[in-house]
């Protein structure tokens, strides 16, 4: 398993940006994590899914990756663990199999869901409701990075536990 400091400081280096951004939660920030720079670096996505593994729950029956940037994390990391990978949509599709999750059926199953950075978790928290209403059982969210702008807390209040790989503190702790 990767050092979680070296790993910090790469995450860092390889994804921080700094200027003016808009986050889906409305907020805005002078610093942006952008996922799919360390999503599309191959050796760097693939210690992210080591680390993140042994973050899993025991029992768990499917990871459960949301579009768009928890894909390739629930897709290695599904290759890390073994666990079969499920793809969430935003929004079941209309058209086809009229699905929400892609690659298997979530009814029944326990599922942990996979996101690529959590602020507030707005998108999270409604993920979670439309796969219980489908009949799974969701306890637990992974994420590589936990801005610690109040998704954790979010989280506690419907019942979700978040497993964070990476705080923010700690990205700037593994800089300094």
């Amino acid at each position: 398993m990767p050092d979680l400091d070296d790993l910090a400081r790469r995450v860092y280096e390889r994804a921080h940006l700094t200027g003016q951004f808009k986050l889906r939660s409305g907020q805005t920030s002078t610093e942006y994590f952008d996922k799919y720079l360390f999503e599309a670096d191959p050796p760097l996505l693939r210690d992210i899914a080591h680390a993140l593994a042994p973050l899993v729950p025991r029992g768990i029956d499917a990871l459960a990756g949301l579009e768009l940037g928890g894909i390739p994390i629930v897709t290695m990391l599904s290759q890390v663990s073994g666990l079969p990978a499920l793809f969430v949509r935003k929004k079941a599709k209309d058209y086809g199999t009229c699905r929400l999750a892609e690659g298997g059926d979530v009814a029944g199953r326990r599922l942990v869901v996979v996101e690529d950075v959590v602020t507030t978790g707005g998108q999270v928290l409604l993920s979670c409701a439309e796969l219980r209403a489908l009949g799974a059982t969701v306890d637990t969210v992974l994420c590589v990075i936990d801005r610690e702008a109040g998704g954790s807390e979010a989280f506690a209040a419907e019942g979700l536990e978040l497993r964070p790989l990476l705080t923010m503190s700690q990205l700037k702790a593994a800089v300094r």
